[in-house]
């Protein structure tokens, strides 16, 4: 079996409302996500992760919490931030939270973290 899709599921909300109360949570200290802090800086997508995903042989989809699909968000209910991997139907934890976080940021630390997890070599 092979996996189909990857999905990286932000620990916030999308739209206008959640990116404001994700900012203003970042601003406070009340709110964190590894993966945000990985695919992006500041406001912006980082050409690395956009080099990174263009790459890939698999379709690789970022979703806020409240963009995902029921069967996924019942999944990674109180998993996230988190990359999920789906493989004939069948859904997995790829890279969980504190896997997220040793990323310390990096998009390259981040691929070598995934193709371990998917027993790829670099």
């Amino acid at each position: 079996m092979e996996i189909e899709k990857i999905y990286g599921i932000y620990h916030a909300d999308g739209g206008i409302i959640g990116e404001l109360s994700y900012v203003w949570g970042k601003i406070t200290g009340t709110a964190h996500c590894s993966l945000c802090d990985i695919t992006h800086k500041g406001i912006s997508m980082k050409r690395d992760w956009k080099d990174f995903t263009n790459g890939l042989d698999v379709d690789f989809e970022l979703l806020h919490l409240n963009e995902q699909s029921q069967g996924l968000a019942d999944f990674t209910a109180g998993k996230t931030p988190c990359v999920v991997g789906e493989e004939s139907g069948e859904m997995r934890i790829l890279i969980d939270a504190e896997s997220l976080e040793g990323c310390n940021k990096s998009v390259s630390s981040f691929e070598s973290t995934l193709r371990s997890s998917l027993g790829l070599d670099k």
